[in-house]
């Protein structure tokens, strides 16, 4: 008798092809996702991780259990790309102290020009060498695309004291003493997930304006969840 069993053949043909029909969609969350990132991440390591991640899953995937297989797979492959985002980010605990103190730099000069100061400026500011800011500017740039409560733990390892849910309740809170500007870039930029650009059209300020908010609230919610 032979083994051939047509319903787990038509599955199999049903699995392969949500692989392919659901390649743009992947293709366009990475995308989506390359927008907020500084240019040296690649775009096509973002496809080629989600892609795999598709293959993964579509072969798992049980339509008698989940009826919506993007509902199922899209958080998993992004989830994926963030994976892979975070696996770039080797900075040490010292780096992590460079970002802080770079980000300070920033906010001074900001207020004292109206202009970011270049890399080169922060170099000298700072004391240190350009390549160092170059490297920790990056990556504090591409963790700002991860989840706001991963931020929190980046720096000060908040999680211990807080619970997630309490956390997101505590960003809440902290987002009720910003003025509507501020509450809106936040919204925009984590919930809706636009980009920076996307958001100061949206607004009509410029983008680095948005970028400087934007770090602006993300510093003082860690430093209210660090007080606790």
């Amino acid at each position: 008798m032979s083994s051939h069993n047509p319903y787990s053949d038509n599955i199999k043909a049903y699995r392969d092809h949500l692989a392919v029909d659901y390649m743009p969609a992947v293709k366009s969350m990475a995308a989506r996702l390359k927008e907020r990132l500084p240019s040296s991440v690649d775009f096509n390591d973002l496809v080629s991780i989600g892609f795999e991640e598709l293959v993964k899953l579509a072969k798992r995937y049980d339509p008698a259990i989940n009826d919506n297989f993007w509902g199922y797979a899209q958080t998993r492959i992004y989830g994926a790309m963030l994976d892979f985002l975070r696996s770039l980010d080797t900075v040490s605990r010292g780096d992590r102290k460079l970002i802080k103190e770079i980000e300070k730099v920033i906010e001074k000069y900001t207020s004292k020009f109206n202009t970011e100061p270049s890399d080169e400026e922060i170099a000298e500011i700072l004391d240190v060498d350009v390549e160092k800011v170059r490297k920790a500017r990056t990556a504090s740039d591409i963790y700002t695309v991860m989840p706001i409560e991963d931020q929190m733990n980046y720096f000060d390892d908040v999680s211990k004291k807080v619970e997630e849910e309490e956390l997101i309740d505590k960003i809440m809170e902290v987002l009720e003493e910003f003025g509507e500007k501020e509450q809106m870039i936040i919204q925009l930029y984590y919930f809706e997930e636009l980009s920076l650009k996307e958001i100061s059209e949206i607004l009509g300020v410029t983008e680095s304006r948005v970028s400087q908010i934007h770090k602006k609230v993300i510093k003082k919610l860690r430093e209210r969840l660090a007080d606790g």
